[in-house]
């Protein structure tokens, strides 16, 4: 079973990667910084809310999990 500390680690590490792409998308589609900042802040509040719950859900799913 993953720890919660673990599931937070690897939301935070996913979301910095999703700020970082999203911020430069914005910025091609905007020609903003400030709006494609905003773009990506967003994305990166709702991503990283939803996939840490995603990550506890599956944690205790015991379905197609081996144990030794």
């Amino acid at each position: 079973m993953e720890t919660r500390g673990r599931s937070l680690v690897k939301a935070v590490v996913w979301n910095v990667i999703g700020l970082i792409s999203m911020t430069v998308v914005g910025f091609v589609a905007t020609g903003s910084f400030s709006a494609g900042g905003l773009m990506a802040g967003v994305n990166t509040a709702l991503g990283f809310t939803t996939y840490l719950i995603y990550e506890r859900v599956w944690a205790g799913i015991r379905w197609g999990r081996h144990h030794a």
